[in-house]
């Protein structure tokens, strides 16, 4: 079975206490590891970021080895938090010296599980491009990454595209984003990011063809959705 959820911001070794932001984060990682609980060991799981608040590799190793002692494949996509991401490369150097093996890096590529293609980026929020020239920059390129990994899909006709950033918020729409994932058919759009009372500008549904969901962890009750 293929889940996905976003947002676990663990910080076994970061002092970063989520509970601030609302009390269903209190002893949100537990919460977490009773989620996992319904997905087995031959499953998938794609995290949309934010996965731990350290400040760099060696200041996440608990919280790795926790998402790696999680029932199943991980694929993990960057976030806005995740402060330690530097290169992919990189990022499997260590988890390979650390015995990190049931991570993958969802960067500028696509995975295939069954008859679906994994595709993703972070994304990025630019207020309906009027945004800074610095952000219009960095949707640019993520537009491009998205573009990419929807490539690496081939002839793929089931494409999901998951996300850390949503690309329509209230009245924010990622118009590049959303023209990658028409461009190329994709019918399923995942992403994470929102939290608290932000949750209820998050669009869930459909749009030119598009269903969205938010599966940030306090949305959906710190529990993997199912996704096939």
């Amino acid at each position: 079975m293929l889940y996905t959820v976003g947002d676990l911001h663990l910080s076994f070794e970061a002092d970063k206490p989520m509970d601030i932001f609302g009390p269903e984060w209190a002893g949100h990682a537990e919460k977490l590891r009773r989620g996992f609980e319904s997905v087995g060991d031959d499953d998938v799981t794609v995290i949309c970021g934010d996965l731990t608040w350290g400040m760099d590799m060696a200041g996440c190793l608990s919280d790795f080895r926790f998402i790696d002692a999680l029932p199943g494949r991980k694929i993990i996509l960057k976030g806005n938090h995740d402060y330690w991401w530097s290169t992919a490369s990189k990022t499997k150097k260590f988890f390979a010296e650390n015995g990190i093996g049931s991570i993958d890096i969802l960067n500028n590529n696509c995975f295939f599980y069954e008859n679906a293609a994994i595709c993703g980026t972070r994304g990025w929020m630019c207020p309906n491009g009027n945004g800074s020239d610095h952000d219009k920059k960095i949707m640019a390129r993520e537009v491009q990454r998205l573009r990419v990994s929807l490539e690496a899909a081939g002839e793929c006709q089931r494409k999901l595209v998951f996300l850390h950033y949503p690309p329509i918020f209230g009245k924010f729409y990622a118009a590049g984003m959303v023209e990658a994932m028409v461009e190329h058919g994709v019918r399923e759009c995942f992403y994470g990011h929102i939290h608290g009372s932000g949750r209820r500008l998050a669009f869930e549904g459909e749009d030119r063809g598009i269903r969205y969901k938010l599966v940030s962890a306090d949305h959906l009750g710190f529990c993997p959705v199912k996704i096939m």
